[in-house]
């Protein structure tokens, strides 16, 4: 009986944004691919505005 779903295949991981966990994967010898990413800064209403324009 097997002991785990993972037991026989390799784990294969994407990491977005939570450096640590990335870390700790890596040094568990895990392939893990990780993507730097945070949420977007909250704006006040009038630069976001004046933002939209320009772009």
């Amino acid at each position: 009986m097997e002991s785990g779903i993972l037991s026989k295949k390799e784990l294969k991981v994407i990491n977005i944004g939570l450096r640590h966990f990335y870390e700790a994967l890596r040094e568990q010898g895990i392939m893990v691919a990780n993507v730097n990413w945070s949420p977007p800064p909250k704006l006040e209403k009038d630069i976001e505005e004046i933002l939209d324009k320009l772009l």
